[in-house]
């Protein structure tokens, strides 16, 4: 037998899903993860999913490595290397306030102090064409002072290198030479060949900034997984929703930043096929954080810019909201009030009832006390938690509240709700997207014990918790693509487009990106592109990106009006409004490489044979502030076309769904459980 195998490591824990290729089976597996050293955690996983990594004949995992090295400000040190005459763009960065009415806010301190920027002589104009040769003595200097003053990167962003790289090529050639294979050299317009100086150059300074840490990592990785007999190459998951081998990944690291939580937005797109629903949103809910994306029209929400802690960066990445509310976050007592994270307890000591050395509550410590998990068979049975340890935690904090212990639970989870509802609204309400006309996809280990409740915070109807919820990033990221982006400036007016042009570039954008897949190890008949192109009305500044149906399709003689109409389409859609026949400029152009990898379609979805479901215990649960009697249901035993009524608790290796009295569920033809909400329990 050969397993195709996927693992997310989470700040909690590391999840491992493996598809049987003889079988057509998944099973999923998880366990602590280990920050002093991963890849404990990471075979400790493995172990519990696939016995023999040799038998593995694909794998890819996510990593919260950059992202970690980001958050905690972890990374690289880089001298950061510039234009003559333009050493404080990054310093200045914009003058918008991305929080108008935040009377405390303050831009994000830069990565790169001006004290660690450097010049170099040398101008490129606009058009690429070379005004002054570059002064590679300078560049020299700059070495020198990586070298001398203990620079781990160098991050190297000159002007109008989008359109013409020749001094960032020769530049990187230099510091090549003279650092070796010690120092990561970065360049711009390899990160994000795209115009505006300033986002250009945060980009490839977070690419210095935690390249080194992800080369690390994945070195790491990459031995042990050959030390334990893996001859496979290790894949990773991208930003953007495609997988990469780890060659590609060391090379380009800042394409790894939301490589976990990615996973998720790609199962959902998978899930909402499956289901038949167009519109999802997918709530991830860990031992850490809350991640929330979304599913429009059967695809990811995608985006070709975004920010990362604050910090603008130009790469395709999917819309993901991040808050600091997971099983682990603390609650605490401030001003008198009642507070619920961000901070958390992580994998160790973590939450009280975990038995580590925990003493404060946390979110998972309040749905102990209030009977909403299985303390015998928690993690699939591979932990048991210490409810005394629990209701010490949050008695304590009670206490200091003037609450009973119930009380306080119940109002540490309506506080975690509450802000996990308001994330979710960040995505959709405040994009002109109603909550109501979507359905709730929730996974994580924590999230569907919380998934009914904010569900009713937003007036959604209905909850979908999918097989494996503990490990649904994992089983999103089997069901990925091989991805590649490629971006080419091509700014003209829209009556004076030359359509042969456009036709022309595209065709090399569509040349080069198909090469990306073969270096890929994609198969000639699996790959395929998809081009679009940035447009904007007269006078704007920032862009929608266009789908094209074809590189050739600005060569009918109706391309200028038909697209046209899809951006107006599209900015009706985006802005509520549009101004059909307003003078349009194009600005760039698009092409993605996506290589289809071998199909993971599971077995007809059977209950495993075993005791009635409804032959196991019954328990007291709060809901509300009433305890009701009932039902620890173990889901492996449900059967396809089940339907029950709550109160219920659905516990399962890698999650544990909580079913409030006012909610209903059935068991779908693919194992998913569907939950219909009803009125206020």
């Amino acid at each position: 037998m050969t397993y195709r195998v996927a693992m997310d490591i989470g700040g909690t824990f590391t999840d491992v899903v493996a598809y049987d290729e003889t079988r057509g089976t998944y099973v999923a597996a998880k366990a602590p993860t280990t920050p002093g050293d991963l890849a404990e955690g990471v075979f400790a996983a493995l172990g519990r999913a696939v016995a023999d990594p040799a038998a593995i004949s694909f794998f890819v995992h996510g990593t919260t490595q950059g992202l970690n090295a980001l958050l905690e400000r972890k990374g690289a040190r880089v001298l950061l290397l510039m234009s003559e005459g333009m050493r404080d763009v990054y310093s200045i960065a914009r003058g918008n306030r991305d929080r108008m009415f935040d009377l405390h806010y303050r831009k994000p301190v830069p990565l790169v102090a001006r004290q660690a920027t450097a010049e170099a002589g040398g101008r490129l104009d606009w058009r690429g064409e070379e005004l002054r040769p570059l002064d590679e003595a300078a560049v020299r200097e700059a070495a020198r002072r990586a070298r001398t003053e203990g620079f781990a990167a160098v991050a190297v962003s000159f002007l109008f290198s989008y359109v013409n790289p020749a001094h960032e090529l020769r530049a990187g050639e230099i510091l090549a030479q003279e650092l070796g294979d010690d120092v990561m050299v970065v360049l711009s317009h390899q990160v994000a060949g795209e115009w505006r100086e300033y986002e250009r150059t945060s980009s490839a300074v977070l690419d210095a900034y935690t390249g080194p840490v992800v080369r690390r990592y994945l070195g790491r990785i990459e031995e042990r997984f050959a030390e334990r007999g893996l001859g496979v190459p290790v894949q990773v998951m991208q930003s953007s929703g495609g997988v990469v081998n780890a060659a590609f990944a060391r090379r380009n690291p800042l394409q790894t930043l939301l490589s976990g939580p990615v996973g998720g937005t790609m199962g959902g797109v998978r899930a909402a096929a499956l289901l038949h629903r167009p519109h999802a949103i997918c709530v991830d809910m860990g031992g850490t954080s809350f991640d929330v994306s979304l599913v429009l029209d059967g695809r990811p929400d995608i985006a070709n810019e975004g920010s990362a802690d604050g910090f603008p960066v130009l790469m395709p990445l999917v819309n993901l909201h991040t808050i600091g509310a997971g099983g682990g976050s603390v609650a605490y007592a401030e001003a008198g009030g009642l507070r619920v994270g961000p901070e958390s307890a992580g994998a160790v000591p973590g939450p009280a009832c975990y038995g580590r050395g925990g003493t404060r509550p946390t979110v998972t410590d309040a749905n102990a006390v209030l009977g909403r998990v299985d303390p015998e068979w928690f993690a699939g049975g591979h932990m048991t938690l210490d409810l005394a340890a629990a209701h010490r935690a949050v008695g304590e904090l009670a206490g200091q509240l003037g609450l009973s212990p119930l009380e306080l639970a119940s109002g540490i989870c309506e506080v975690a709700n509450a802000k996990m509802a308001q994330a979710i609204r960040t995505l959709t309400v405040e994009h002109g997207l109603e909550p109501a006309q979507f359905t709730l996809l929730a996974f994580g280990g924590a999230g569907p014990m919380h998934a009914v409740d904010i569900a009713r915070e937003l007036g959604v109807e209905e909850v979908v918790i999918p097989r494996f919820p503990g490990a649904f990033s994992a089983w999103g990221m089997l069901g990925s693509e091989v991805r590649r982006d490629f971006t080419r400036q091509f700014f003209t007016p829209g009556d004076t487009l030359d359509g042969a042009a456009m036709a022309d570039a595209l065709g090399g954008l569509a040349g080069q990106a198909l090469d990306a897949l073969g270096e890929q190890g994609v198969h000639t008949g699996r790959r395929r592109v998809e081009h679009a192109v940035d447009m904007r009305y007269e006078g704007q500044d920032y862009t929608l990106t266009v789908p094209l149906e074809a590189a050739d399709e600005p060569l009918r003689e109706d391309f200028r009006t038909r697209v046209a109409d899809r951006f107006a389409t599209l900015h009706e859609r985006r802005y509520g409004h549009a101004t059909p026949g307003a003078p349009v400029e194009f600005v760039a152009l698009r092409t993605t490489a996506l290589g289809a990898l071998p199909d993971t379609a599971a077995a007809p979805y059977a209950a495993q044979p075993g005791e009635d479901p409804w032959a196991g215990r019954v328990k007291p649960v709060v809901f509300g502030d009433m305890s009701y009697e009932t039902p620890v249901l173990r889901r492996e035993h449900l059967a396809a076309g089940d339907q029950f009524a709550g109160p219920a608790i659905v516990v399962e290796a890698t999650s544990t769904t909580v079913v409030p009295p006012d909610a209903t569920v059935t068991v779908d033809a693919g194992g998913f459980l569907v939950i219909k909400l009803g009125g206020t329990a």
